[in-house]
């Protein structure tokens, strides 16, 4: 199964009798699903069908939808308003008689206002019903472009998210073999500076030095920060081949990597092991940034 980004863009267009239409599909990251649709005023009733199309096809993301309804030109009907054209018809013969003019043309009586009507196209339920079909149906052709171009975009973020955790793999593995280095260092470093303090004659014993030490380097150790460093990187790529609506779980995974990274960086004895925990937490928050667009 693949995964989806959240960032998309569709437009579809369509025609049903007298109407056309164009559907415009936005899609962006979110941390649930926001669904925001604009209808022409006398289609509220149309936005819970959108709704839930668009629900039943994303887990995550925020939509703004627009829809743009028009009647197309030449297709509406005329219908004769033979009231009026009775009555004009009257005052121009009374006219005629009264001034001896000529008889009006029909060309000049259809010309009049009010003659000549706009015919209402039938708005019956059965009529509303296959326009709102017709509607639907081209929304889930858009929405399935959005899918397309988000399940695309999804396909780039995985390549993306396997180099990220490669180097968090590199980082870590550099990290313990520092970590080993540790303890000599720590016991070393704590030897030299009793010396100085002392003047070179300490007046400890070595087993009270060498509990000291042991004391220091257990809480200095870090193979149960790296442990879970490793841990969570599979888990990583287990839920990267899994695929599906995977996003909010990368999120908790990246920050435990963040949780563990911080601990590292507390707890290290030297230069080069704390220059290792920083590179760490920055390769992690930009895993955790594409990890945001994830659905």
């Amino acid at each position: 199964m693949s995964i989806q980004s959240m960032t998309g863009f569709a437009r579809e267009e369509g025609a049903f009798e007298s109407y056309s239409w164009r559907w415009e599909l936005r899609s962006v990251n979110n941390r649930g699903l926001d669904i925001r649709v604009r209808l022409p005023s006398g289609m509220e009733s149309f936005e819970i069908r959108v709704r839930d199309a668009v629900g039943k096809r994303f887990k995550r993301g925020s939509f703004n939808i627009s829809f743009n309804l028009t009647e197309t030109p030449g297709l509406a009907g005329y219908r004769l308003n033979e009231a009026l054209l009775d009555r004009v018809i009257a005052i121009a013969e009374e006219v005629r008689t009264r001034t001896g003019g000529q008889p009006a043309s029909p060309e000049g009586l259809l010309r009049l206002r009010g003659v000549l009507e706009p015919e209402e196209p039938d708005s019956d339920d059965a009529q509303r019903t296959a326009l709102e079909g017709a509607m639907a149906e081209s929304l889930d052709r858009a929405l399935a472009n959005v899918a397309r171009t988000r399940t695309e975009e999804g396909a780039r973020l995985i390549g993306v998210l396997e180099g990220f955790l490669d180097e968090i793999a590199s980082l870590a593995a550099k990290a313990r073999g520092l970590a080993a280095t540790q303890p000599e260092a720590i016991s070393q470093r704590i030897r030299g500076q009793i010396e100085e303090f002392l003047g070179g004659d300490s007046g400890v014993s070595e087993d009270r030095l060498a509990q000291e030490v042991a004391l220091i380097v257990g809480k200095a150790d870090l193979r149960e920060e790296i442990d879970r460093l490793d841990a969570h990187g599979v888990q990583a790529r287990e839920l990267l081949l899994a695929g599906g609506a995977i996003g909010r779980r990368l999120d908790f995974l990246s920050q435990e990597f963040n949780r563990e990274a911080n601990t590292l960086c507390s707890k290290a004895q030297d230069l080069e092991l704390t220059r290792t925990g920083l590179a760490l937490k920055a390769v992690i928050e930009q895993f955790r940034e594409q990890v945001q667009n994830i659905e």
